[in-house]
């Protein structure tokens, strides 16, 4: 035999704390990228819900977009008013965000800009 079975037996054994090392960094990574950001806006979330009034602009998780009319059930749904005189309950919770009144100065800025294609896109470039 070219080497002895206790040369073969020692030259793997590194301990067991860098055997487990690899996925103790696979969990950091985890933890800094996925969790905890994730947990951030959740808790972000559920101030925003907390803190609806009547007569704020919503949009729910299903795409709708209306106006708060009032609180009903603990606190659970609100009655929101998505037409005139159409008015329907909705959880809290699904409640995707609130929109701001600076919204619509963002969207009016933004539509009066050119729109430019390409690379000259990108690099703020294009025909004058």
């Amino acid at each position: 035999m070219l080497i002895s079975p206790a040369f073969a037996q020692s030259a793997g054994g590194g301990g067991d704390f860098t055997s487990l090392l690899p996925f103790v960094l696979i969990f950091v990574v985890f933890y800094f990228f996925l969790i905890r950001p994730q947990q951030k806006r959740a808790k972000e979330h559920r101030e925003m819900v907390s803190q609806l009034r009547r007569g704020d602009k919503v949009i729910t998780s299903g795409g709708l977009v209306g106006t708060v009319t009032k609180s009903v059930d603990d606190q659970e749904t609100v009655e929101v008013e998505i037409a005139k005189d159409v008015k329907v309950n909705i959880m809290r919770t699904m409640i995707a965000d609130k929109r701001s009144k600076d919204d619509k100065a963002k969207n009016a800025n933004t539509a009066e800009a050119p729109k430019k294609s390409g690379l000259a896109g990108l690099f703020g470039g294009g025909k004058k």
